[in-house]
C-alpha cells in the first residue's frame, strides 16, 4: 500500500511461541496488520504474558491485543493467579434457580475475565457467546447461556457490562447463531435451513436486543441456505443488510478463524486465504482473522499481508477508514490496573465473591 492510500489495518494474525521472533516483529510493523491473537501456546506465566504484549505494545501501540478466553473449555490462561472461569452455561443454571443473582454473577465473571486480561496488557477478549444452546452441538455445547434467546441476551448484556467496567470490549459470536447446527465449522462448512423469520425470532435475536450494547461482532462460518449462499462472515445480505441496516449494529465486526474449514470454500471453489480475507471485507467485516499459521514458518500470514496488500492496489479490495476507526474503536482508554493492585481492588475482589 502506498502512504497516499486510505489507512485500514484489517488483518489479526497470530505468533507462534512465548516470545517475538524477527518474523514477528515484521509482520507486526506491517501496516495492514491491526491485531494479534493469543493462544495457549503464548502462555506460561503472568510475567511471560505481561512481558510479550508490551513488546507488542512498543512496535505498534495501536495493535490490538486479542484472546479466546471465555470461562470453562476456552479459556486460554488457567495458572499462576488466573482464576478458573465457569463455562457461561452455569450461569444459565443459575438464572433458572435465581434470575437476579445471576446477572449479577455475570457482570461479576465479565468483570473478572477482563480485568485479569487487561493487568497482562490484552486488550479484547472475543466473549461472549451469543450462540443458543439447542442441545446438539458439540463446539458450542456449555458455551452457550441458555436454550432461551431473552435469557441469553440478558446475561450476555451483564457479562459485557462486567467486560466494559474493567475497561475492556467484548465480541458477540457467532452472528446470526452457531448452536443450532451440529456440524463444527473448524472442520466442515455447517448449513442451516431454517427460513429467516426463524432465525430472526430466535438464534439472532440477541444481536437485535443488544444492538446498542456490543462493541463488536463475529458472524458464524454457516450458510444460511434460505437467506443466501454464502456463509454469513461473507454475506453482504447478512452483515451489511441485516445485522447493520435492519438492526442497527454500528460496532466492529471481525470474521472468525480464516483457517477454519468453513471459510475454505465459496460458490465451489477453494479460496485463497488472500481470496478469503477480499472477500470477507468487502461483505462487511472490519477485520479478519488468521490463526495458527504461524507455527510453521508463517509463509501463509506472508501471502496474506503481501496478497492483501496487492488486492488493495489492483481494487480487488478498498480500504476503508471507518473500519479503521471501529478497529480503534476498540482499544482500551485507560491504562489497567498491574496485578497486585488488582488482587487488592474492592471491586475485584467483591466480583470474585460473585462467581457462580
Amino acid at each position: 500500500m502506498t502512504n497516499d492510500q486510505e489507512v485500514h489495518a484489517p488483518v489479526v494474525l497470530d505468533i507462534a511461541g512465548l516470545a517475538l521472533t524477527a518474523d514477528d516483529r515484521r509482520r507486526i510493523a506491517h501496516p495492514l496488520t491491526g491485531g494479534l491473537i493469543l493462544f495457549a501456546r503464548n502462555w506460561v506465566s503472568r510475567r511471560q504474558l505481561t512481558e510479550l504484549t508490551a513488546e507488542i505494545k512498543s512496535l505498534r501501540p495501536d495493535c490490538l491485543v486479542c484472546v479466546d478466553h471465555e470461562g470453562g473449555r476456552v479459556q486460554r490462561f488457567r495458572t499462576d493467579g488466573f482464576t478458573a472461569l465457569p463455562a457461561m452455561r452455569a450461569l444459565g443454571e443459575l438464572w433458572m434457580r435465581d434470575a437476579m443473582t445471576a446477572t449479577d454473577a455475570a457482570s461479576a465473571l465479565g468483570h473478572v475475565l477482563a480485568a485479569e486480561l487487561r493487568s497482562c496488557g490484552v486488550d479484547l477478549s472475543f466473549a461472549p457467546v451469543l450462540d443458543l444452546d439447542h442441545g446438539g452441538s458439540s463446539v458450542i455445547g456449555d458455551r452457550a447461556f441458555h436454550r432461551d434467546a431473552r435469557v441469553a441476551a440478558l446475561l450476555a448484556k451483564s457479562v459485557a457490562h462486567g467486560m466494559l467496567r474493567a475497561g475492556m470490549a467484548h465480541c458477540g459470536k457467532h452472528f446470526p447463531g452457531h448452536g443450532f447446527v451440529k456440524a463444527d465449522s473448524h472442520v466442515a462448512t455447517p448449513v442451516d435451513r431454517r427460513s429467516l423469520k426463524a432465525l430472526l425470532e430466535d438464534d439472532a435475536a440477541p444481536y437485535a436486543w443488544l444492538s446498542a450494547t456490543l462493541t463488536a461482532v463475529m458472524p458464524a462460518h454457516v450458510v444460511y441456505a434460505k437467506v443466501d449462499h454464502r456463509p454469513a462472515g461473507f454475506s453482504e445480505r447478512w452483515l451489511k443488510e441485516i445485522l447493520r441496516e435492519r438492526m442497527g449494529f454500528t460496532g466492529a465486526v471481525f470474521s472468525d478463524d480464516l483457517s477454519m474449514e468453513g471459510a475454505r470454500h465459496l460458490d465451489g471453489a477453494a479460496l485463497s486465504f488472500t481470496e478469503a480475507a477480499a472477500l470477507a471485507l468487502q461483505a462487511g467485516c472490519d477485520m479478519v482473522l488468521l490463526c495458527n499459521q504461524s507455527v510453521d514458518d508463517g509463509k501463509a500470514v506472508d501471502e496474506l499481508l503481501e496478497g492483501l496488500a496487492d488486492a488493495a492496489a489492483d481494487g480487488r479490495w478498498s480500504p476503508d477508514p471507518d473500519s479503521e476507526m471501529r478497529r480503534q474503536g476498540l482499544l482500551p482508554t485507560a491504562p489497567p490496573l498491574a496485578w497486585d493492585a488488582l488482587m487488592h481492588d474492592p471491586a475485584y475482589q467483591r466480583s470474585l465473591e460473585r462467581l457462580p
